[in-house]
């Protein structure tokens, strides 16, 4: 009789927050093992809780009484959201806790490094990656902040920490610059300072916000960038306190439409006032709204130009095609409809503007195997969008960086103890 072989593997335990990164990406390392471990992948938008470590950025606020009601607000009833204007009762993204990698409270042994750049490299070996762009996370919401100060002292203060803190030791990792867009003045300052700093690719602008980038205050601010030669990122996110979206009365609607909703407005005002024409090197890039939208914006805006083209005069082309010279991330990707998902890549031009991004660690991330495994894409186009449009953009080294995946699964145990 034959004996039954039982397979080397070791079981997990409930997935939470604190799992290691490793287990709650294996299936991800053994893709890449299996399908792309040879590819260039840059992730364009993960993201730094810094939540976790907030006392380190409180403490490098240059404004003394901001930084002392900080430090008293960490202490006491705030804690890491102190000076924030996130309200912690509406954060539902983990499902009532059944999405559990949400919010990385994993163990680190490693003290020789700081503890943001040890659980970042397991994510980036368990993925794959070669690089990883990283991206706050509570303060996405700042540009919605009553006081514009506090958005001034918290963009100094967390670019310094990830200036001085984390860029210099992983060249894996690199950094956008956080804007305080409602002050212009102070971004300028932010730009002048940091924008030739090694490690920095680009300048981010949190969208989350109800600003006029069309507006003339910003106009200096978009020559400093065009002349630094790097893009300029405007990420996405929600807000469930703006009047039109507190009509929705469930997480998911709130969530579908609000980090559509951001963008939509920005890029709409960018082209309408013709600023492909008044900056056009300056390379521009949408992250984390999906690719659904931008097939409803290319033919709206192309009707509505076509219908009035008086109210825009500075345009030379129809908006569909400035939008193509764009570029784009990939998360979330809607994939319930392969044929609509084909159609708004090549209305996109995909295979040269759009760019992976996992969005890891929040609940709705992507992993490469999520751009691998579409059907109708070459293998050209898949390496392009992994990694190879990222390297183009920021002008990255395509060397390899990573460790294979073979052996990232080969230092993990295989078998329970």
């Amino acid at each position: 009789m034959n004996e039954t072989k039982i397979p080397n593997f070791r079981e997990l335990g409930e997935i939470t927050g604190s799992t290691d990164s490793r287990d709650v990406l294996s299936h991800a390392t053994r893709q890449a093992a299996k399908n792309f471990d040879d590819y260039l992948i840059v992730d364009v938008d993960a993201h730094v809780s810094e939540d976790h470590f907030w006392s380190e950025i409180i403490d490098l606020i240059d404004n003394d009484v901001l930084r002392q009601i900080g430090q008293q607000q960490v202490k006491g009833f705030a804690g890491p959201n102190a000076l924030l204007n996130i309200s912690p009762g509406l954060s539902l993204q983990s499902v009532g806790g059944r999405i559990g990698h949400q919010g990385r409270r994993e163990p680190v042994q490693d003290d020789s490094v700081h503890r943001f750049i040890s659980t970042a490299r397991r994510s980036m070996d368990a993925m794959g990656l070669d690089y990883q762009v990283v991206f706050p996370s509570a303060m996405l919401l700042l540009g919605m902040h009553p006081q514009d100060e506090i958005e001034v002292a918290l963009a100094k203060a967390f670019n310094r920490w990830m200036i001085e803190r984390i860029l210099p030791i992983d060249t894996r990792m690199k950094g956008l610059l956080y804007l305080p867009f409602n002050t212009p003045e102070a971004c300028e300052e932010l730009v002048a300072q940091y924008g030739a700093t090694e490690g920095i690719i680009g300048f981010t602008v949190c969208s989350t916000r109800n600003k006029p980038v069309h507006h003339d205050c910003y106009m200096r601010l978009y020559s400093m960038i065009q002349e630094l030669g790097k893009p300029l990122a405007f990420h996405s996110g929600y807000h469930w306190g703006d009047p039109s979206f507190a009509q929705l009365n469930r997480f998911l609607s709130m969530h579908a439409l609000s980090f559509t909703h951001y963008n939509q407005i920005h890029l709409t005002n960018w082209i309408v006032n013709a600023m492909p024409e008044r900056f056009p090197k300056l390379d521009m890039l949408w992250v984390e709204s999906g690719l659904a939208w931008i097939p409803f914006l290319m033919q709206r805006l192309d009707h509505e130009v076509m219908m009035r083209p008086s109210e825009a005069p500075g345009l030379k082309r129809l908006p569909s095609e400035y939008m193509r010279d764009m570029y784009y991330t990939s998360q979330p990707l809607e994939r319930g409809n392969m044929k609509l998902l084909q159609t708004t890549m090549e209305a996109m031009n995909a295979e040269t503007q759009l760019l992976y991004s996992s969005d890891w660690p929040h609940w709705d991330w992507d992993s490469p195997a999520t751009i691998d495994s579409i059907p109708f894409l070459s293998e050209q186009a898949k390496r392009n969008i992994l990694g190879l449009n990222a390297a183009r953009l920021f002008k990255l080294d395509t060397t390899r960086r990573k460790p294979l995946a073979e052996d990232v699964l080969a230092t993990r145990p295989k078998s329970a103890s």
